[in-house]
């Protein structure tokens, strides 16, 4: 039900920013399109679908999806909030990106109450691998330099997402490398806004203030990983 909420908001977001119907339709068909995004599906499903894989080394792979695979487009979003720029898709980003962050935690948590692991070598294969298949996605993603905003800190970006993942696993850090990002250290606080100024992105009090408002059904094609 998350995915396909996640699902119709991209595709309201495209039929919104993209006005070419050609362009549309490429982004809403991006797995087959897009290489670099094919990459990435693929290498999901060689990990998630591999009938020979222990249930938890699918689920470090599941992991690495969630908390790596979106890292990079998340932060994007979050680098054109902080110039107030596209207020809608960055408040989209801010839901989508925190409920991304609690299956990355539930994938940890469950991971942690295991009996049997995969050797600590294993799961960093995993994990140094999603990074490369990220960092080929960025090659093209950002292929023209901005103002605080490139491939390279992108990169450095993800090799400390992926330490953070790591540790979470039990692992040890592999990349060593600082946060290059000042305002992604204020994800957290991004639920104390003033109300005054726009609405909170917070689900607690939502269907408190949704009730008298009618809920339509739709059947939606699009789904993700």
């Amino acid at each position: 039900m998350m995915e396909n909420v996640h699902s119709e908001v991209y595709a309201l977001l495209i039929d919104t920013y993209i006005q070419d119907a050609q362009e549309r339709v490429r982004l809403f068909r991006a797995i087959e399109t897009i290489p670099c995004v094919q990459r990435k599906a693929e290498w999901a499903l060689r990990w998630i679908q591999d009938p020979h894989s222990s249930f938890a080394v699918r689920l470090v792979a599941f992991a690495a999806v969630e908390g790596i695979f979106f890292s990079s487009s998340f932060a994007a979003i979050f680098w054109l909030k902080k110039r107030g720029l596209m207020p809608g898709l960055a408040t989209s980003n801010e839901f989508i990106s925190r409920d991304e962050g609690l299956h990355t935690d539930f994938a940890c948590l469950l991971f942690g109450h295991l009996q049997s692991r995969p050797p600590p070598s294993v799961i960093q294969t995993i994990i140094t691998d999603a990074v490369d298949v990220e960092k080929a996605f960025l090659a093209d993603a950002l292929a023209n330099r901005l103002l605080g905003m490139n491939e390279k800190l992108m990169s450095r970006y993800v090799e400390f997402v992926a330490d953070r993942l790591l540790v979470a696993l039990g692992n040890e850090k592999v990349y060593c490398v600082p946060n290059p990002f000042d305002f992604m250290d204020m994800i957290s606080m991004e639920g104390k806004t003033n109300f005054f100024e726009r609405r909170v992105s917070d689900y607690s009090n939502a269907a408190r203030t949704s009730s008298s408002v009618p809920v339509t059904k739709a059947k939606l094609s699009v789904s993700l990983l």
